[in-house]
């Protein structure tokens, strides 16, 4: 890949860019102060809400989280005035993913840039940064401190996991209550946090609308795909030509990431899908989400052949299942029974049909989407592991050991 060059290195997590870095320009030395933020990025345009919301449509800005929903539909849903909450969401609980942690150490400024254009657009009142592990909240801080503009900003750490890290779950502990999502049909943009409007989004989201307001539509749009120009932030791992946090303009072919080797991929984490092949797939939100694989964070694996490909499975769908918040029975009950099917073929009792059967149950039942994407998880790896899933059957096991590629660890220590 002779377009990828070397941004450093953070939490031993290899970080390049595809091409030219914008995010994550002028890294190359390591985290960017304000100073040299500022050479590499000048000073960002200032926008009233209806012109961020046209210049957000005009590039068609999709949020870089899970949703991927249209940015500026969601900044023209959320009322102005000084009630108006701005929630920037750090609390990045996947273990395979990694790009907001990335961003957040080695580019703050960027963040905050993008933070202040949606609080001063939005004319609001208060601005919060949630942040999980201590290596980010420490750059985040430092970034607030080098800032007259950001004085007001709050930062919070929130090391609530998974299901905690869901946007309405930060919403719902930052009003007082538990890390716990309220329900599908509350909004934060209609009440979100202390019931007052509230835009948010993640991390990448917010660097995104600081390089629109830094650049213009015009030159964002110069690179990625048509249906989604500029560049988007992947954490690949497993098997993959360069793994770590990558920066690549959308658009490319998904095999050129994971390579063009044959064998199931994993698009889009830990509530992603798995793919029997990169095929002719191309890596933009809308592509991937018309294939049937939402991009979600931007966790792309494909796992060696020396692993335990099956227990890989089970063991996500084990921590899939510790992850819960235990408010729903599809949760509750239902995610620790599919973990325990997937455990059992691992010993010689093949219960996979009865796992696909369950898993298909569990989608649209519970207070979030968790089930949903753990489900949907596991249902396309059982349609794609079918030689595996023989081996186990037959004779208990597969004969390789399982090597933990796809992380299960705990949220990095601070």
């Amino acid at each position: 890949m002779s377009t990828t060059f070397d941004l450093g290195v953070s939490a031993a997590v290899p970080v390049a860019a595809w091409g030219q870095a914008r995010l994550l320009a002028g890294t190359t030395s390591g985290r960017l102060d304000l100073s040299r933020h500022r050479e590499v990025h000048g000073l960002p345009r200032r926008y009233d809400a209806a012109q961020l919301a046209t210049a957000l449509a005009c590039v068609g800005l999709l949020g870089r989280g899970g949703a991927a929903f249209p940015v500026a539909a969601k900044l023209r849903g959320v009322a102005t005035g000084r009630r108006t909450h701005v929630l920037v969401n750090g609390s990045e609980g996947e273990p395979a993913s990694h790009k907001d942690r990335i961003l957040m150490r080695l580019a703050p400024h960027v963040v905050l840039d993008g933070a202040l254009a949606v609080a001063s657009a939005l004319e609001a009142g208060h601005l919060t940064i949630v942040v999980q592990d201590g290596l980010s909240l420490a750059s985040m801080t430092a970034a607030v401190r080098e800032r007259q503009d950001a004085r007001a900003v709050r930062l919070v750490r929130h090391d609530h996991g998974f299901v905690g890290g869901e946007v309405r779950a930060v919403v719902r502990s930052l009003s007082g209550g538990p890390a716990a999502p309220p329900g599908r049909r509350v909004l934060p943009t209609v009440h979100g946090i202390d019931g007052r409007p509230t835009f948010a989004s993640n991390v990448e989201t917010f660097g995104h609308i600081a390089l629109v307001a830094s650049l213009g539509v015009d030159r964002f749009a110069e690179v990625g795909a048509p249906d989604e120009p500029g560049t988007t932030l992947v954490t690949l791992l497993g098997d993959v030509p360069h793994a770590g946090v990558l920066e690549v303009p959308t658009g490319l072919p998904l095999a050129a990431l994971v390579g063009a080797d044959h064998g199931p991929v994993l698009v889009g984490g830990y509530h992603g899908t798995w793919l029997p092949r990169a095929s002719e797939l191309l890596v933009s939100r809308p592509a991937l989400r018309a294939a049937g694989a939402p991009l979600n964070a931007g966790v792309l694996a494909r796992l060696p052949q020396d692993t335990c490909a099956l227990g890989e499975v089970a063991a996500v769908a084990r921590w899939l299942a510790d992850e819960s918040s235990g408010q729903c029975g599809p949760c509750f009950f239902g995610l620790p029974n599919l973990a325990d099917i997937l455990d059992q073929p691992a010993v010689g009792r093949p219960m996979l049909p009865d796992a696909y059967r369950r898993a298909g149950l569990l989608p649209g039942r519970g207070a979030c989407a968790h089930p949903d994407g753990s489900a949907g998880f596991v249902r396309s790896a059982l349609e794609v592991l079918d030689e595996e899933i023989a081996q186990h059957q037959a004779h208990g096991h597969c004969g390789r050991p399982l090597r933990g590629v796809l992380p299960t660890h705990a949220r990095e220590a601070p």
